[in-house]
């Protein structure tokens, strides 16, 4: 399972790099905006600067709604580094979007995906990625896995290639159960990655050990 880390931190993404885990970065307008970032260069510039930090793919979000604009916009982020997968929203002209970059060889994240309908479409159209929200259906008290594993049975019945990127993960175990499921990616926040570290157990274990071996050094 790959880790992409959700934000617009570069000190967040650092961080994330510097454990060794990270696979990409997946980010949107609203993070950009979190973290002060504005205009059509700086969000260029930032985009880079995430580049420069991690290796593997990095998503930038397409703000038109409409064919033209998405394919005109999608064309200028590939220009700022191999590693942009342009993201498109889950709409009719998104759609066509997809298909069209696929044409191209120029990869995608679908995005806003929140139906296996909608998941089978992405494939369909040729998405790198699709990116099914989690988090945003368990606020409505819908069953977000049962989605992912919905998704999974369709795109191996028919050997689709299109990743399936759990996004909106909040905690842990959406982390965990995605990785049973068989969510190819998940992106989420660093707290959710790091909060994979903890265990009392390990916390007790750890402070044993360090007091037996004080203990001894003191004798």
């Amino acid at each position: 399972m790959k880790f992409f880390i959700d934000t617009a931190s570069l000190a967040d993404i650092q961080e994330a790099q510097d454990m060794g885990i990270l696979d990409g970065v997946t980010t949107n307008p609203s993070l950009m905006a979190k973290e002060g970032i504005s205009g059509d260069k700086a969000v260029k510039d930032h985009y880079k600067a995430i580049c420069d930090i991690v290796d593997g793919d990095v998503s930038a979000e397409v703000i038109s709604t409409d064919f033209e604009g998405m394919v005109r916009e999608g064309e200028e982020l590939v220009k700022i580094s191999d590693q942009i997968v342009v993201k498109i929203p889950m709409i009719k002209d998104g759609v066509k979007a997809l298909r069209y970059f696929s044409n191209k060889g120029i990869r995608t994240n679908c995005t806003l995906i929140f139906s296996a309908g909608q998941a089978l479409l992405a494939a369909k159209a040729g998405a790198t990625y699709m990116s099914p929200f989690l988090g945003r259906l368990d606020d409505i008290s819908t069953d977000s896995l049962t989605l992912i594993e919905d998704i999974r049975t369709i795109y191996d019945n028919y050997g689709y290639e299109t990743q399936i990127l759990a996004a909106s993960v909040r905690h842990p175990m959406h982390i965990i159960e995605c990785a049973k499921i068989g969510a190819d990616v998940m992106t989420g926040p660093l707290s959710a990655i790091v909060a994979l570290l903890k265990h009392p157990l390990t916390d007790i274990g750890l402070q044993q050990f360090l007091a037996d071996h004080a203990r001894v050094n003191q004798k």
